[in-house]
């Protein structure tokens, strides 16, 4: 019995197909058999390339850097064009990673096997940050805002002076767009609180909730509609940006820039139980991978902060670079990846003992950070 064989190479691994037609098969049966293999060959390749540990950086200013995980270093950047892109989400299989781009009010969809944007879906004025959700696409958007948070003080946004309150209420409120991702289409706009920051989701999955900086609330929402649910009031002053619900499902996490601090707010009362210091300027939020431990970026302390994912205790400070905002741990949360703008590097330290590894640079203004395969993180969790 004739048997052929075809072999591909991929990045990561090698694929052995075997094809194997029977002595009396027509020509025609052959040929469609040998057509079936490579097609099959062409998805294996695909599925392969998305199943390969990678991370994803929006640089504001070069586009999307791809991270070999597996190497801990930078392969290829996808461009976006003079986009300023910020926040960014992967679809379910990895395939699809979706974008803000300030620069330009859309969100781009890019083909993560060729690094082609495949969409662009048409926002609002300074979209930020994106969450995707059940087949749907969040997208906060500023309509009112010139881009990035404003200074206190007058100072610099990154130079850790907290102040007085501006003039966040004269301004138009902020928007979140939410996106069919079957059809790519706006379905709905949804009207927050001034200066949206981080999203999050309730553990069912029926309710949205945004942090708003400029009115220093967390604005509940249904989540499929959009539809208001209520507003919770934090302390004056406080800008709260990253939220993030505890793996239990019990409270969510809170940061608090301007107070440096972060609350812990009972996700059924919304009650605040407890109120934590932190160095300054806290904003990504995140538990590790097995809920021990919670994780703060205090971002002008240029500092990673651990605490007890339970009792919220102080256990450790782990110096980064500046304006670090965002991270993520890698897929199977021995690292983590911390994203710093002002310093152009993505941090890699270790999660279990909290050192230094390396610094993944080339990425100019870093934003924000996601991994396929999905892990933990500031931006996403699971």
């Amino acid at each position: 019995m004739l048997e052929t064989r075809f072999r591909i190479t991929t990045p990561r691994r090698f694929l052995s197909f075997a094809v194997i037609p029977a002595v009396t098969t027509s020509v025609t049966t052959a040929v469609t058999t040998l057509a079936t293999a490579v097609t099959a060959i062409a998805f294996a390749a695909s599925t392969a390339w998305a199943a390969a540990p990678t991370a994803y950086v929006t640089s504001e200013k070069a586009g999307v850097g791809v991270i070999d995980l597996d190497q801990m270093s930078l392969t290829k950047t996808f461009p976006v064009g003079a986009d300023g892109p910020r926040g960014l989400s992967l679809n379910r299989d990895g395939s699809r990673l979706l974008v803000a781009n300030k620069n330009t009010g859309d969100m781009a969809v890019i083909d993560t096997a060729s690094g082609e944007v495949v969409q662009r879906v048409k926002i609002g004025k300074n979209p930020e940050y994106v969450r995707v959700h059940n087949g749907y696409a969040y997208v906060t958007y500023e309509p009112g805002e010139e881009g990035g948070p404003p200074p206190a003080n007058g100072a610099s946004a990154d130079n850790g002076k907290p102040g007085a309150a501006d003039d966040d209420a004269s301004k138009p409120p902020a928007e979140i767009a939410i996106v069919d991702m079957k059809t790519w289409h706006v379905i709905r706009s949804v009207t927050s609180g001034h200066e949206t920051e981080g999203i999050e989701f309730s553990r069912d999955g029926k309710s949205m909730l945004v942090t708003n900086e400029g009115d220093d609330t967390i604005s509940v929402y249904q989540a499929r509609t959009g539809a208001s649910l209520r507003t919770v009031k934090l302390a004056a002053g406080g800008r709260p940006r990253g939220i993030r619900l505890s793996p239990d499902g019990k409270v969510y996490i809170v940061t608090l820039e301007s107070l440096s601090k972060f609350v812990v707010v009972d996700s059924h009362t919304f009650e605040v139980l407890k109120t934590v210091d932190t160095k300054l300027g806290p904003y990504g939020v995140a538990f590790g991978p097995n809920g021990k431990r919670l994780f703060v970026a205090a971002a002008r302390d240029k500092t990673v902060q651990v605490f007890d994912g339970h009792s919220y205790e102080h256990i450790a400070d782990v110096p980064v670079g500046q304006r670090c905002w965002h991270f993520s741990f890698t897929p199977d949360g021995t690292k983590l990846l911390v994203a710093c703008g002002r310093s152009d590097s993505v941090y890699v330290l270790d999660a279990q003992n909290y050192q230094p590894i390396k610094q993944i640079g080339e990425l100019p203004l870093a934003w924000g950070i996601v991994t396929y395969p999905p892990s933990d993180g500031s931006i996403e969790s699971h």
